[in-house]
């Protein structure tokens, strides 16, 4: 009796196991969105962006990858030279890791991006 006891709870593990995935929410793609005419700069907007989704782990005396997020400078030289943009935008692979960022604020890091990294 013992063993079938075990055995549903196996099961039961299993199938609640198999039923757990991490939900991806299309919010559509930024380039259908429309044109962003507003100036972007750092302080304004990829500030808040930063401080919301990256410096949990990208900042502090020893941040993820050696990747501090938390200044200008910093921000700007990983946008620059750094991945920081296109694994933004990975689809297979994005940051933060809980999910791919919305496409609003995509479009408007690529704005800044695109701008020339304006900081205030």
């Amino acid at each position: 009796m013992k063993k079938y006891i075990k055995f549903g709870i196996g099961i039961t593990t299993l199938i609640i196991g198999l039923s757990c995935t991490t939900a991806i929410i299309d919010e559509g793609d930024k380039n259908s969105l429309p044109p962003l005419t507003r100036e972007v700069t750092y302080q304004s907007d990829i500030q808040s962006i930063m401080t919301n989704n990256c410096i949990t782990c990208h900042a502090g005396p020893v941040p993820s990858a050696s990747l501090d997020l938390s200044n200008y400078q910093n921000t700007r030289l990983s946008a620059e030279q750094g991945s920081l943009v296109s694994r933004m935008n990975s689809v297979t692979n994005p940051m933060p890791p809980s999910g791919k960022l919305s496409p609003q604020i995509l479009q408007i890091i690529d704005k800044w991006v695109t701008d020339g990294f304006p900081e205030d």
